[in-house]
């Protein structure tokens, strides 16, 4: 553990809730590699004498008693997803799959907060601060409540296939509080759906002229983050900037490329080596140089760091004639990509993006081929729109000689402002915070859309959370007070909802 600015763990409040969440720190969780953190989550409830159930997909439900006296109070589910998010710094050595979440406490360096972040990877607090949340609102001796269930999906953010895998009757609340919110003065009632789209190409490759000027161009820097929740702050994206400098340059050839590693993150970091007649290196420099200055000029990017550097010790001995290396590139220009559409009844609020997060080349085999994938992830609260922009990326595709294909499509979650838990927790939060909170959707997907499909609908619903900036980036972090904020605001709710706060149903 990591102390900074005399901050220490053990001081931080509410107690129960930074040791659950340490403790799944402690614990590797990438998506569809949950099989440890179910362990460990079983195990810390059982230790409670809770009772755990487990689906075929690997969703866990534990059912939680009622506080005494209130027995009859209708039953509450508490929800969130184990799975979390793994990035890191380039500089940073870390194996998420068998090592833990290196913690760091921390002040903001703007606001002089103080933080909880990770040491140089994604921090995991989506959704494991959510997680926390419930086991401690659950299990400590103070809280009053209901009968509760607490919900744990995985695989969500590689697809919400936890979530779209429950069977109707899983848990019995009709009543659903998700915990995956990064607002604390917000509580939201919809959030959009989504769908992925691969763009595939296996392209011949040749060997490339002795007298060749070998090049590799690389991005670092970005901010990076959700595709979903910073899509509209226009944060630049690592594979368009390559794209662009690339792009700027006739001539060239292909080798290798790759970029981002996740479709609903923002990417971060891309590289590419090509091939080119004389003078390549320093027409791309150029245009490295250019794109540089305009990404932190006009998009915000402080850090934006575009270098092409001869690379011919570690030139391959193939590379794409230009034409194919051409057709790729246009495609990666002309993909759609970032807010596509403003909701128009509520000013700010993104109706569809997309967002083009990932490219990787890889040899195709004995044929000497080069395949190369590109993969997109769309989202809209309308699937109209979600389908609209599924089209206009497979007809760029096939423009581009790309097989295109589509899946994992998920629906959005549509507001109910009629909502009486909504009534509810509005009370409440004036209440606790003397102030009304925002009430609004998300662009993010949260997986209550498909919970509430899957149990067959008659839930009520409504996420919140904490305050979480950098989301699906090692700029990841969330804020102590607000942590507090949130568990007053969710065991209010809690004992509102059992008939001994200030409220009752």
């Amino acid at each position: 553990m990591v102390h900074v600015n005399d901050l220490n763990i053990d001081s931080l409040e509410p107690r129960a809730v930074w040791e659950f969440f340490a403790g799944l720190a402690g614990v590797p969780r990438p998506s569809k590699k949950e099989g440890r953190v179910r362990e460990h989550v079983r195990s810390v409830a059982q230790q409670r004498g809770l009772t755990v159930r487990e689906d075929a997909a690997g969703n866990l439900l534990i059912e939680v008693p009622a506080s005494a006296g209130c027995e009859s109070a209708p039953v509450v589910v508490l929800q969130g997803h184990l799975d979390m998010v793994c990035e890191k710094n380039a500089g940073t050595a870390h194996d998420f799959d068998n090592e833990p979440i290196r913690l760091v406490l921390d002040r903001d360096a703007e606001s002089n907060e103080a933080i909880v972040r990770a040491d140089g990877t994604t921090l995991g607090a989506d959704n494991g601060i959510g997680v926390a949340l419930a086991f401690a609102a659950a299990t400590s001796l103070e809280v009053t409540h209901g009968p509760l269930e607490i919900l744990c999906t995985v695989d969500e953010e590689a697809g919400m296939t936890g979530a779209k895998a429950l069977s109707p009757g899983f848990f019995r609340a009709k009543t659903l509080l998700n915990l995956d919110s990064e607002e604390d003065d917000v509580i939201y009632i919809g959030c959009a759906g989504g769908c992925d789209s691969k763009l595939s190409w296996s392209f011949a490759a040749s060997p490339v002229p002795a007298d060749a000027e070998w090049v590799r161009v690389s991005v670092a820097g970005l901010r990076g983050g959700h595709s979903g929740g910073d899509i509209h702050l226009n944060r630049a994206s690592a594979v368009r900037l390559l794209a662009r400098v690339l792009n700027e340059c006739r001539g060239i050839r292909l080798a290798g490329i790759r970029g981002g590693s996740l479709r609903n993150a923002i990417a971060r970091e891309a590289e590419a080596v090509v091939a080119g007649p004389a003078g390549i290196a320093e027409t791309l420099a150029s245009a490295a140089a250019r794109v540089q200055e305009e990404t932190v000029r006009e998009g915000g990017e402080a850090r934006c760091a575009v270098r092409a550097d001869r690379s011919a010790a570690e030139s391959p001995a193939a590379a794409l004639a230009q034409g194919d290396t051409q057709r790729l590139l246009s495609a990666l220009v002309a993909l759609p990509h970032g807010v596509l559409a403003l909701v128009p009844d509520m000013p700010g609020l993104v109706l569809a993006s997309n967002n083009v997060g990932t490219v990787a080349s890889q040899p195709g085999g004995a044929d000497g081929s080069l395949e190369v994938n590109v993969g997109c992830l769309s989202r809209s609260s309308s699937l109209a729109h979600v389908q609209r922009v599924v089209r206009q990326i497979a007809a760029v595709g096939r423009l581009a000689g790309a097989d295109v294909s589509s899946g994992n499509a998920y629906p959005g979650w549509q507001p109910n402002v009629n909502s009486p838990l909504l009534a509810l927790c509005r009370k409440v939060y004036e209440d606790q915070f003397g102030s009304a909170p925002r009430v609004t959707a998300i662009h993010a997907g949260l997986e209550c859309g498909i919970i509430g499909d899957r149990m067959g609908g008659g839930l009520d619903m409504v996420s919140i959370g904490p305050r979480i900036r950098g989301a699906h980036s090692p700029d990841e972090r969330v804020y102590v007070d607000s942590v507090r904020k949130s568990w007053q605001f969710l065991t209010a709710i809690l004992a509102t909802l059992a008939g001994h706060g200030p409220l009752s149903l």
